[in-house]
């Protein structure tokens, strides 16, 4: 199975103050951090969205080997840059794994997801903790053209998951990490301190 990620890198930041993909994150950017966690073999092919103040963070992106497009459009909203990162990829992929560069994920919650969405042979595979659904969801490829078509208004990325919600097949992990999502300067404190304690060295549970 070819399992493909977008990452979206391209909003304003605007309750944060300043671009999230260049905030620090254990001795290096945001952005740099999930580069290294999303490289092969955790996925097998990787687009980043970007738009807001794109030409400081694309050489990140061509220095880690991944593809990077542009939302001219990424004032309009997260769904705008989804849809350039699914109209970037090619009908033969088989997966989409769609990550904001907001919510850091370490590479044995991907792994982990990759592997129970080819398992299962699931439509879409969501992470869950305490009941709660989180990020990253896995989607199959056959719903790249709804993705390419989400809009802001009709909840993006959420109105596809719930109008297939009899096929989502939740993965349920016994960190919060899967959890979180980063939008203010003390969100952003609290996680930093606390997220390579609790979370960036765990290894992948069966």
């Amino acid at each position: 199975m070819t399992v493909a990620a977008i990452l979206l890198a391209g909003g304003e930041s605007r309750r944060m103050g300043s671009p999230k993909p260049l905030l620090k994150w254990g001795g290096r950017t945001l952005i740099e951090y999930q580069l290294e966690q999303l490289k092969p073999p955790a996925v097998d092919r990787l687009v980043v969205v970007l738009g807001h103040r794109a030409d400081e963070v694309r050489p990140y992106v061509h220095r880690a080997g991944a593809q990077a497009v542009i939302n001219e459009l990424y004032a309009e909203g997260r769904a705008s840059s989804l849809r350039v990162g699914a109209a970037a990829l090619p009908e033969e992929i088989e997966a989409v794994l769609v990550l904001n560069v907001d919510q850091p994920r370490p590479r044995w919650v991907i792994e982990r997801l990759v592997e129970e969405h080819r398992r299962g042979g699931n439509l879409i595979t969501v992470p869950s903790f305490g009941g709660q659904r989180g990020h990253p969801p896995v989607l199959a490829g056959s719903l790249l053209p709804e993705l390419r078509e989400v809009r802001e208004a009709t909840q993006g990325l959420r109105a596809v998951v719930e109008r297939h919600q009899a096929e989502v097949h939740e993965v349920p992990f016994d960190s919060e990490v899967v959890l979180l999502d980063i939008n203010r300067p003390e969100e952003y404190e609290r996680a930093r301190a606390s997220y390579f304690q609790t979370s960036g060295s765990r290894q992948v549970r069966r």
